[in-house]
């Protein structure tokens, strides 16, 4: 089986079902496959064969849908990229994907704009110079079935982790590694035929596109695409599509959980809420239920390289555990937490997840070296250090490689973040392990507030809520912390004493 077989027979099966919905258009499994298989020849006249890279610079659009499947209908593997990147960013996955074509939103031009490569440039509306139009490729291109024999162990999809350390990634997967995932959350989280399925966050991103699009497509359920967020649109099309799964980070529940329509607006269709990338507290779980009337809030914890899949933190452990990445990996998935030697921690001790399943990705495109240092046997290492409490429950102390090592002690940065975090004031923080002559490293909080902020009133309430080794002995305070394409904090350019502007 693979990705265009399952969208075969969804043609067959529901021929006049909705498959996706976007922008007002209204697309049936049927037109899909059709559309799929016009693009999927357009490429083919293109000279794009099997096992050329084709890169979707795309937000969540119909568009995204007809390439992603047509370009792995005929052999080729897809590469999504985040509409967020820079030229700078998108000519580094380009050249390092070895892509052959790019298929980018007309909104996003200015992007690509100066590029010298690929060849083979496509956008949605009309064409321009030299860029061909999409629609038009379609039109003119023969709607006859390509058969699609690639097998569950073929390389599918290339995915770039978000580069937090330096240059991204490239996640290399097979057909089998994105239906074991798709499969675990359908059936964890009962997707059906007539399960309407809301994607707003970027199908760029693992969880969104292996997950949350291709569970629906595993069972013939309809996609409903926004290509942005905000509380707005999730209320309104919500109401309008009656949507019934909806996956969003933690700050998509939190911006809309406020907002004054929410509280009238009718959400009754909905029967799953997931949130992943970060936890919620107790307060803000209870501020989510209560603000979107649910008692089906999940929490879905996992990273790029494991498809992803990890632990889940179902609904009613939400009362006792929040914060809590859960107890038990997905369908599919086992999860370990290990000390140094590969051994199994015991409970209260830190140690490192990891993970087994066939959801892991294959290799890191091109990066032999980074493959071998990401897994233990079969086992792929995540970076986050965690520990079991006495139920069993896993809670994330850090990330592996945030630790800071000062005078032999470990210090976690993520506590201290979370300390400064509740200072009055304080809009995001990072702490970083800095030289130090004598302990090797010493602590370093760097921060951004709406005002100035006394670094000596910060470090006199750290005193009263940290052990005295865990509070920072240098401040910095800046206008922004620098992130990624993802939003994620970059620790890397402050321990290199980038100054941000």
């Amino acid at each position: 089986m693979n990705s265009s077989q399952l969208l075969e027979r969804n043609a067959r099966k529901y021929p006049q079902a909705e498959a996706v919905v976007s922008m007002g258009k209204r697309t049936t499994y049927k037109e899909l496959g059709n559309r799929v298989n016009r693009f999927g020849h357009a490429l083919l006249n293109k000279g794009i064969t099997k096992g050329s890279k084709v890169a979707l610079l795309l937000p969540n659009v119909e568009e995204f849908i007809v390439a992603y499947f047509a370009i792995q209908r005929i052999g080729a593997i897809v590469v999504p990229v985040n509409v967020k990147l820079t030229t700078e960013e998108l000519t580094y996955v380009l050249s390092h994907s070895d892509a052959e074509a790019l298929v980018a939103h007309e909104l996003l031009i200015e992007t690509v704009k100066t590029l010298q490569s690929p060849s083979i440039l496509i956008k949605t509306g009309e064409a321009s110079k030299t860029w061909q139009s999409f629609e038009a490729l379609i039109q003119n291109a023969d709607d006859k079935p390509i058969p699609c024999n690639l097998k569950e162990d073929d390389e599918s999809t290339i995915l770039y982790t978000s580069g937090t350390t330096g240059n991204p990634k490239g996640v290399l997967f097979s057909y089998r590694s994105i239906l074991t995932v798709a499969s675990m959350i359908a059936v964890e989280m009962e997707f059906k035929p007539e399960s309407r399925v809301l994607l707003m966050m970027p199908l760029s991103h693992s969880a969104p596109l292996h997950l949350f699009m291709m569970a629906g497509m595993y069972v013939g359920a309809t996609l409903v695409l926004t290509p942005t967020f905000t509380p707005d649109l999730l209320i309104d099309t919500v109401e309008k599509e009656r949507t019934t799964h909806f996956f969003g980070a933690p700050v998509a529940y939190l911006l809309t959980v406020g907002h004054p329509r929410l509280k009238d607006a009718d959400l009754s269709s909905m029967k799953w809420w997931i949130y992943g990338g970060a936890p919620l507290s107790e307060n803000e779980v209870n501020m989510v239920k209560t603000a979107f009337r649910t008692d089906n809030l999940v929490c879905v914890y996992g990273l790029t390289e494991a498809g992803p899949s990890g632990s889940l933190l179902l609904a009613e452990e939400h009362a006792t555990k929040s914060g809590s990445i859960g107890r038990r990996a997905p369908l599919h998935t086992e999860l370990r937490i290990v000390n140094e030697d590969g051994d199994d921690v015991e409970p209260g001790e830190i140690g490192e997840i990891v993970l087994l399943g066939e959801g892991n990705m294959l290799r890191y495109y091109k990066n032999e070296e980074a493959t071998k240092e990401a897994f233990i046997g079969q086992w792929l290492k995540t970076g986050d250090l965690a520990k079991f409490d006495e139920d069993g429950y896993i809670w994330i102390v850090d990330r592996k490689k945030d630790l800071i090592i000062s005078g032999g002690v470990n210090i976690y940065p993520k506590e201290i973040e979370e300390t400064i975090l509740s200072y009055p004031g304080i809009r995001e923080v990072a702490v970083i392990g800095v030289p130090h002559p004598e302990w090797g490293e010493t602590v370093k909080a760097v921060f951004a507030a709406a005002n100035p902020v006394d670094s000596g009133e910060i470090k006199a309430f750290l005193q009263e809520n940290l052990a005295k080794y865990k509070v920072p002995r240098l401040y910095e305070q800046v206008d922004a912390l620098p992130r990624n394409a993802s939003g994620k904090i970059l620790k890397q350019p402050l321990r290199e004493g980038v100054t941000v502007q």
